[in-house]
């Protein structure tokens, strides 16, 4: 795979892993986080979820295909449905989660890793596509892949209460959930109609 096959893929796969919905999250956790609490989640977050997805992405085929026998069209249908939930809520309700409250800055790491790491950034539509992209283009182009769009939406969590807040004061929270969710949604009904095609032809 060439270097812009990897930012192709990069970029594509950026797009499903949805960075609004890490900010929307951190952005509306009260009480409201401090620098260094939203750098201590946004890091280990994306650490945890990139181990998963290169784990995945390496024994993924033999794990699911082999022990499970799960056929890669049942992941992409499965995965696709559980992304177009997430991109739907966005569209109607204009959020893609409910604020977060409660959780005491002892259990920052039990944050990070759910439900950041697993299932928000590493989710079922990232697993299906870090599997089905491993076997199409080979494992090292897909782990460069998934490290650049990981890398790219640590950054988006590291900024994202000064994001939040200056999309706010142009009111354009609302509409950019609403276009992302759309966004997801396309991505999510490829997914599954991907996975139909396989499963039948």
């Amino acid at each position: 795979m060439s270097i812009n096959a990897i930012w192709e893929n990069a970029f594509y796969l950026l797009a499903l892993l949805n960075p609004a919905s890490k900010m929307m999250f951190l952005a509306s956790y009260e009480p409201a986080l401090s620098r260094r609490q939203t750098r201590e989640l946004a890091w280990k977050s994306s650490l945890a979820a990139l181990l998963i997805l290169f784990l995945l992405a390496a024994a993924g085929n033999f794990v699911l295909f082999r022990i499970f026998r799960v056929q890669l069209y049942s992941l992409q249908i499965t995965g696709g449905a559980v992304v177009f939930m997430i991109g739907w809520t966005a569209i109607r309700e204009g959020r893609f989660l409910s604020p977060q409250t409660g959780i005491p800055p002892q259990s920052f790491t039990d944050l990070s890793l759910v439900p950041l790491a697993a299932p928000l950034i590493a989710g079922p539509g990232m697993i299906a596509q870090a599997v089905a992209m491993s076997m199409e283009h080979g494992l090292f182009p897909t782990l460069a892949a998934l490290t650049v769009a990981v890398a790219i939406n640590f950054a988006l969590m590291l900024f994202s209460s000064g994001i939040n807040r200056t999309l706010n004061r142009v009111h354009l929270v609302g509409p950019l959930i609403r276009l992302t969710g759309l966004i997801i949604s396309a991505i999510s009904m490829q997914m599954m109609i991907s996975g139909l095609k396989n499963a039948f032809c």
